[in-house]
């Protein structure tokens, strides 16, 4: 019994000994593997879409018609990267009930130069043309300049009025979208403004 003590104790101190030997190093090196971000090559382009909307104004049903698509015939646009896109024309079309037209116009950004005559109205682009509400004898829309990246919000808000005679006013919109006291026109602002 005497004698198996101390070969226990080797055993232990050689068992030891083995799990505390430094282990081999192979020279792998484990790197992360990090996926770039792909970025376009060449002149993008901004979505094309149309919108339709059937409305009341001045006693009659009206149809708004609105086409963004990009022009590869204009000066290109870039965003805050570089990166260039084509610019953008939009028509706006407006229809009687019977089909006949009321008005049929198609922007592009130098038709709102008189308010861009920054950054944006050198190297933005025509972003959108939106329908907003009727004002007695006057539709109003608004528009946009800025960045072509879907990603920013960067712009510059106007207002289209055109009126019951056909005229175009293009005016600043200087109204700050803040969720003032401002009562919502709509069933859809007003979802918006309870937080739907």
């Amino acid at each position: 019994m005497k004698r198996m003590k101390p070969i226990m104790a080797v055993v232990c101190l050689l068992g030891l000994l083995a799990s505390c030997k430094e282990k081999k190093n192979t020279g792998d090196i484990i790197v992360k593997n990090v996926q770039e971000e792909k970025v376009p090559v060449g002149t993008q382009s901004m979505s094309e879409f149309t919108w339709d909307k059937e409305i009341a104004w001045m006693g009659g049903t009206y149809k708004l018609s609105i086409h963004r698509y990009p022009d590869t015939s204009l000066p290109q646009a870039e965003d805050e990267q570089g990166r260039k896109y084509y610019d953008n024309k939009i028509q706006l079309k407006i229809t009687r009930a019977d089909g006949s037209t009321f008005f049929d116009r198609v922007f592009a950004k130098t038709d709102f130069s008189e308010y861009t005559n920054n950054a944006f109205g050198r190297t933005g682009a025509l972003l959108g043309l939106a329908f907003d509400h009727v004002d007695g004898g006057r539709l109003l829309f608004g528009a946009s300049i800025g960045s072509p990246d879907a990603m920013s919000d960067e712009y510059i808000p106007m207002v289209v009025a055109v009126s019951s005679t056909g005229s175009v006013t293009i005016t600043s919109d200087n109204r700050l979208d803040t969720g003032g006291n401002d009562q919502p026109r709509d069933e859809l602002e007003a979802a918006e403004a309870e937080g739907m």
